[in-house]
């Protein structure tokens, strides 16, 4: 095969992976696009391998997060031609990982039983890696496709969503070498019949359990526009959307969305924060908060219990560039236009709240996509609870891509997500990963569900990233022995 040929064909699978996570959700397609990424890259060498992974790399992330564009120029201030080219400049830095795991394969040449292990070890850590380093970009890991209804659905809770993008690697695997290696048809169907029945066996366990009283809750979408959000004479309307919404459903718990109202909480008009909080028996609203940090006053973004002094939640994994520019970039400041980007940081561990009757652990915006920071404060929580504003990232791939994250979080957890969100998507999750209800994205309206808190840990509660992590680097240090022994 030309270079050029295995190049666009390695692009083409990366972009049909996309089709694999929300909204399409063919789950299948991510696999059918691994498989041939390995295909693409057998009998090359190393260095052609890592061009043809990152040429699937830029496939599958410039179609899969080209919402980083809109966020830069459409709200972000930023020059069009400076955005586009911010934009590729991040998926090329994303499509280095998938090089680097096609290099290694390359490099370790395993023996024909361990290609498929030694492929979902690689490609595993390199996602764990792209989602830990930089303080980590873990959005369209792999295992994300398979939120339920996907049969891998079932390994979250045991594994997280790094061991179902195992599994998925695994079974691309072993797709590539039947074509490859023309090994026997049978045990191939019977070795991914095995994966996927076992999957949907593990899906029918509940790790956790109900506990105390029904409760209601609305989830209230204001669907504010972000170019008028800061706009100071849109204000007044701001706040009598979230008052007339909270009055029209009222509820156990009323959640507002992040920075719900643009302001410091501490200025906010106590006659309409008093109002808000009598539409229910406990009130929690996304806030700008104002602190301390080494001794300098500092904002937060915040939840904050409307009537509850000290019950609040501020952010403590800060989007960059949004919240907080990353050291030798403040140049950056001179080309976006952000309000409110220069955030301190919450601590890493905070309490839930007691809310309506239940322990709220609160999440805010981009901290759900990673999952093992949720842990310690999900083993005490009955609830999960996300409050986001994905209007920065317009009418995109950003919103349903974010509710299938959440999805993931609720089986990794063992405990209902519910999402308040500023224009999409607005969502009650079960344990299971089921959406039980949704609001149509850039709609004004309010979410009532009522539902039950849990308790219990489930596996991945219990040890995190560990397990397949472990997993990956012996079956490379296998490959690594194999290889030296020749």
């Amino acid at each position: 095969m030309k270079p050029v040929v295995r190049l666009a064909a390695a692009a083409a699978a990366g972009a049909l992976a996309v089709g694999g996570f929300a909204p399409f959700g063919v789950f299948a397609l991510p696999v059918v696009a691994l498989a041939t990424l390995l295909w693409l890259v057998d009998t090359v060498s190393p260095r052609s391998a890592a061009m043809t992974g990152f040429a699937f790399g830029m496939g599958w992330f410039l179609a899969g997060v080209s919402w980083v564009n809109v966020s830069l120029s459409q709200f972000g201030g930023m020059p069009l031609p400076l955005s586009l080219l911010a934009t590729v400049l991040f998926c090329a830095y994303l499509s280095l990982f998938p090089a680097a795991v096609c290099a290694a394969m390359r490099t370790l040449r395993p023996s024909v039983a361990l290609t498929p292990w030694l492929f979902a070890a690689l490609w595993v850590s390199s996602e764990w890696l792209r989602g830990t380093l930089f303080t980590g970009f873990p959005w369209l890991a792999s295992g994300y496709a398979h939120a339920t209804p996907s049969p891998l659905a079932g390994y979250v809770p045991l594994f997280g969503v790094h061991g179902a993008g195992f599994v998925a690697a695994l079974m691309a695997g072993v797709l590539a070498l039947f074509v490859l290696r023309r090994i026997a048809l049978r045990p191939v169907l019977l070795s991914l019949a095995a994966l996927l029945a076992f999957g949907a066996l593990l899906g029918s366990v509940r790790w956790t359990e109900p506990t105390g009283r029904p409760l209601t809750v609305s989830l209230l979408q204001g669907n504010i526009e972000q170019s008028m959000k800061w706009v100071p004479e849109r204000l007044p309307d701001s706040m009598q959307t979230y008052l007339d919404l909270a009055r029209a459903w009222p509820a156990d718990l009323v959640v507002l969305p992040e920075t719900a109202i643009p302001l410091p909480y501490a200025e906010i008009d106590p006659a309409w924060l008093a109002a808000v909080r009598a539409t229910g028996r406990d009130v929690l609203m996304g806030a700008v908060t104002l602190g301390e940090v080494d001794g300098r006053a500092r904002y937060f973004n915040s939840a904050v219990a409307l009537g509850h002094d000290d019950a609040r939640y501020s952010k403590s994994h800060l989007v960059p560039f949004g919240e907080f520019t990353p050291p030798l970039f403040a140049w950056t400041l001179q080309v976006l236009s952000i309000p409110m980007s220069d955030f301190g940081r919450g601590a890493k561990v905070q309490p839930p709240l007691a809310l309506a009757g239940e322990k709220v652990a609160v999440n805010i915006c981009y901290e759900d996509v990673f999952g093992e920071e949720l842990i310690d404060a999900a083993r005490e929580a009955t609830l999960l609870v996300n409050v986001s504003n994905t209007a920065w990232f317009g009418d995109s791939l950003a919103q349903p891509q974010h509710l299938q994250i959440a999805q993931i979080r609720a089986l990794e957890l063992g405990r209902p997500m519910l999402r308040a969100t500023n224009t999409g998507m607005t969502a009650a999750i079960q344990p299971d990963g089921r959406v039980v209800a949704a609001l149509p994205a850039f709609t004004r309206a309010a979410l009532r569900v009522e539902l039950q808190g849990y308790q219990g840990l489930t596996p991945f509660m219990r040890w995190g990233n560990v397990p397949v992590l472990l997993l990956a680097l012996a079956v490379i240090i296998v490959a690594a022995v194999q290889r030296k022994r020749g």
